[in-house]
């Protein structure tokens, strides 16, 4: 029985209604047959051998963890169209949507994620992250947009399909432009690391690239957009604009650990940036305390 055959017979025959449209790939809601559970159906159109190795990394890099703040996979299957194949990936549907979904409902309301609500959702997908470097490797494109939230307001991190080796080495000029041609295109503008938009000849790229997207994640729940959000809108150098340390804007409303906190991830120089344990140790202190006990000092 052709794969695609043996996914679809879980499935209703009919799709609901398109959740999503992202590049290359389509969102499907879709019901259980047999749970009748909603599922989003991921459709990944290939159009040739390089996109089907593509997808199927994207796979590959799901069925490497199971953790609560990544989302799983829960079926995958290739399936021809005529010339071209579509790359299935059946996974959980999480009706709240997406951080940025929540962050863009407050800020059209005039108001902002309170930090009470900012440091849970911080800690989980900083549990994410540091699943995911554990295993060696870095997400390369986390963004409001890459994160869902659950019916607790629990954090899930998606779209797998930029990660790499957290650690890469490059060794002259041909592999600095070959690594900055791939963050062009797989790492958004507004949220990539300044160490990918100029690749020295000679250097290391690691995991902390994902601690400057993090950052640019935090400063969106914090002021409703990000950093570099309106300079890459209005057309502006965002290349130019991510050389600069990064001014975290006073706003009163959080609490200045939480802004040194965020200008730490800010860094420009990624050896300047801290590793996702030390900021998970950093948010355990900003957690608040749990009610009824009595946090005087004496």
């Amino acid at each position: 029985i052709p794969p695609e055959k043996i996914l679809c017979s879980t499935l209703s025959t009919t799709i609901d209604k398109l959740v999503a449209e992202l590049g290359f790939s389509y969102v499907d809601l879709v019901e259980g047959l047999r749970d009748g559970r909603f599922y989003a159906l991921k459709r990944i159109l290939c159009h040739d051998k390089e996109d089907r190795q593509e997808a199927l990394h994207e796979v590959e890099m799901h069925g490497l963890f199971a953790h609560p703040n990544i989302l799983r996979l829960e079926a995958h299957c290739m399936v021809e169209k005529g010339t071209k194949h579509e790359a299935w990936l059946l996974l959980p549907f999480l009706r709240r949507g997406t951080l940025w979904s929540e962050v863009e409902a407050l800020r059209d309301k005039g108001t902002f994620l309170p930090e009470e609500r900012i440091v849970p959702i911080l800690l989980g997908i900083c549990r994410g992250l540091q699943a995911i470097h554990a295993k060696g490797y870095a997400h390369r494109d986390l963004k409001p947009t890459n994160v869902l939230l659950d019916d607790e307001e629990q954090p899930v991190l998606m779209d797998l399909g930029s990660m790499n080796r957290a650690r890469i080495e490059v060794k002259g000029s041909r592999e600095a432009m070959a690594l900055q041609d791939w963050a062009a295109q797989r790492c958004t503008i507004s949220y990539r690391a300044p160490e990918l938009f100029t690749v020295e000849s000679h250097c290391v790229i690691d995991e902390r690239t994902d601690i400057w997207s993090l950052g640019c994640v935090l400063y969106c729940m914090m002021f409703g957009e990000g950093p570099y959000d309106l300079i890459f809108q209005k057309g502006d150098s965002v290349a130019l604009a991510v050389q600069n340390q990064l001014r975290v804007p006073a706003s009163g409303r959080y609490s200045a650990a939480l802004e040194c906190l965020l200008s730490s991830m800010m860094a420009v120089n990624p050896q300047d940036r801290p590793h996702v344990s030390h900021i998970l140790d950093q948010l355990e202190g900003l957690q608040p305390a749990p009610s009824g006990q009595d946090t005087t000092r004496i």
